[in-house]
């Protein structure tokens, strides 16, 4: 059974695409036809079977199973040495001054850093955070670079997407996929040598179905170099990057059957190779410190030496540069949220309204618990993910997917609050807010727009759940040789249909955590039997019910917002951190709304009113597009 685990997109139609781990095979479904697509037909069943079998430590994918798998989550991971949280330490007041100094407003209104400001980001290595030593680089860890984001969140997102473009995707590829001779190349022009370096993957006609792409690259007759033709758009630091990491379609030959089809690969492209050129900046509604521009490829000369990753292979550089480098969202808006927050607070604790301070109304209260809940969270996720990968875990990807969705709407959340509770001064450019809540938008929509990471999530947990059930269905044609799995699901299964569920977190979390422990085990029974439930019931056509594939979406993001947060506070508590009281607190409330918000999203899931309601809105949805505008008439009769 194939594990897929990377979401291309859903089409007009309703299609669905995800690949599996390796990038050997697709799963296309949808209401016309569903199949798996894979790389390598002539496979033998038995020599599949021979594969040694891989373990999946995400704790979510095994939560779709109703299994707990707490390697990555409890105890809260702390991957660093002590040399490795001295080196972070020393960058932080350095860092933090740089940006002290530094003006958003005019980086806004330039369109971009000026040249001083540039100077001194390459002096301090901040183009090069995560390259190795080797190269110029700081070599930061995971972890490193999470706690960097958040400096640079709270000072100007504009600038977090100069340096997470250049850094993050733009030669990240290089560093995961780079031969020895593309590192020596390339790296210590992009982390040290001035050298601005951009990721090219998104067409005019396709954005998040990234399959879809028709740049094309024609290899040579002697096999020497390729020519490439076309274009892409919405291009961050294109129209200042001088090296490109390219996307295009190759014809490539299957070496066992001989067959020719189009794939992906990926291509390191220099300005200087000819025929690359940039339109001019693009107006947007926020994040104008960076530039981002249209860049197109007319008869660039590619030497061969310059495919990234292999041939046909560039579907999977893409989607791995990009889940490696989501998780630093978190730590980003982390920071971010922060910074409102404090503005938020120093307006609270000194306006003045019916003769007392604005802190002490409950309606001002309740705001600023949400908000710092929402970034406690945010955070949680963050260092969560990024500890993990320093440990060396792989399997991170539905996490990271998780975290991306949930920071870049609670930064959005956060910052629309603090503008509340300003009021009229919020709302001023002068407060700093306006700009920041501009700027935060663009984050649900770029590396992975996130209705497409939502059911990236629930349709990659299903599979992994699904391929459970077959190994059960397995287990049940020969009962005597498979008594213990048989067993152990039967014990499960019974357990849960007297209503008292077959989780329990009490062995990981602090005793003040126990009750909050016991809501999240409630979430997660009630998330598990309801993915079995719909498993049985649709099929393979659970990739069409996307109405409760969000929910069920939404549902997980809660499960794990609620383990991250019960680790974290366990973690303070443990270690006497002079804030775990406070900590006590958020994680606390966290559980107790997520839960509620869990069983709200599940019972909708099983009640066929609401199943029945979407088909309402679904019809709605199609009257709108049908006029393309609004259908009702005028209700006192004028035209």
């Amino acid at each position: 059974m194939h594990r897929f685990h990377r979401l291309v997109g859903v089409s007009n139609r309703g299609v669905v695409v995800a690949c599996d781990t390796n990038g050997a095979a697709c799963w296309l479904a949808g209401k016309s036809q569903q199949r798996w697509l894979s790389a390598s037909p002539q496979t033998k069943p038995k020599e599949r079977a021979a594969a040694a079998p891989t373990v999946n430590t995400s704790f979510m994918a095994n939560l779709f199973r109703g299994e707990i798998e707490p390697l990555q989550v409890f105890p809260f991971p702390d991957s660093l040495n002590p040399d490795q949280k001295e080196m972070i330490g020393s960058l932080i007041d350095p860092v933090t001054k740089f940006f002290d100094g530094y003006d958003p407003v005019k980086a806004e209104k330039n369109g971009g850093p000026d040249e001083a400001t540039f100077q001194s980001m390459w002096e301090m290595g901040l183009m090069g955070m995560q390259a190795p030593e080797e190269y110029g680089g700081l070599a930061l860890p995971n972890t490193g670079y999470a706690r960097m984001g958040e400096l640079v969140g709270a000072a100007d997102l504009g600038l977090a997407v100069v340096f997470g473009a250049h850094q993050s995707i733009g030669w990240k590829g290089v560093l995961l996929y780079g031969t020895e001779e593309q590192k020596r190349k390339y790296l210590p022009q992009v982390v040290t040598g001035g050298t601005i370096a951009c990721f090219c993957l998104t067409e005019p006609s396709s954005g998040s179905d990234a399959g879809s792409i028709r740049s094309r690259a024609v290899k040579s007759a002697d096999g020497s170099h390729y020519v490439l033709n076309g274009s892409k758009i919405w291009i961050s630091g294109g129209g200042l990057a001088d090296i490109f990491t390219v996307f295009a379609q190759t014809e490539v030959t299957d070496p066992k059957t001989g067959q020719k089809k189009d794939k992906v690969t990926a291509f390191i492209v220099e300005r200087g190779f000819g025929g690359v050129t940039s339109g001019p900046p693009e107006d947007k509604m926020g994040i104008k410190c960076s530039n981002t521009a249209e860049v197109y490829f007319d008869d660039v000369k590619i030497p061969a030496e310059n495919v990234l990753g292999g041939e046909g292979n560039g579907f999977k550089v893409a989607m791995n540069i990009l889940n490696n480098g989501r998780f630093g969202m978190s730590g980003t808006l982390a920071g971010t949220m922060a910074h409102c927050i404090r503005k938020a607070a120093e307006h609270a604790t000194t306006r003045v309204q019916f003769g007392q301070k604005i802190e002490n109304f409950g309606n001002v209260q309740e705001k600023l618990a949400r908000m710092a809940m929402h970034q406690y969270v945010s955070q949680s996720m963050g260092y969560m993910i990024s500890g993990n990968m320093d440990a060396g875990h792989t399997d991170y990807h539905l996490e990271a997917a998780i975290s991306k969705i949930f920071s870049s709407e609670a930064a959005w959340y956060v910052c629309d609050e603090a503008i509340q509770i300003l009021g009229g001064n919020g709302f001023m450019k002068s407060s700093g807010l306006e700009k920041f809540l501009r700027d935060i938008r663009i984050y649900r929509i770029f590396e992975g727009a996130n209705d497409i990471l939502r059911l990236f999530v629930t349709l990659t947990g299903i599979q992994y759940a699904g391929s459970h059930l077959k190994e059960l269905q397995r287990a049940f044609k020969n009962p005597t040789a498979n008594l213990g799995l048989i067993f152990k699901e039967g014990s499960r299964r019974a357990v849960r249909s007297i209503g008292y569920g077959g989780t329990d977190l009490s062995t990981f979390v602090v005793d003040p955590l126990k009750e909050s422990a016991a809501l999240c085990a409630d979430s997660i029974d009630r998330f598990s039997k309801t993915i079995e439930a719909l498993l049985i019931k649709h099929g393979k056509g659970i990739v069409d019910q996307q109405f409760l594939l969000i929910r069920l979406a939404d549902s997980a993001i809660d499960i794990y917002g609620m383990s991250c947060v019960l680790s974290r506070a366990s973690k303070a508590v443990r270690e006497n951190n002079p804030s775990a009281e406070h900590e006590l607190l958020m994680a606390k409330a966290w559980c107790v709304e997520a839960n509620d918000r869990v069983r709200i999203n599940i019972r909708r899931v099983n009640n066929g009113v609401f199943v029945k309601n979407y088909d309402t809105m679904s019809a709605i949805a199609k009257n709108i597009c049908a006029r393309q505008g609004i259908v009702q008439s005028n209700p006192v009769g004028i035209a």
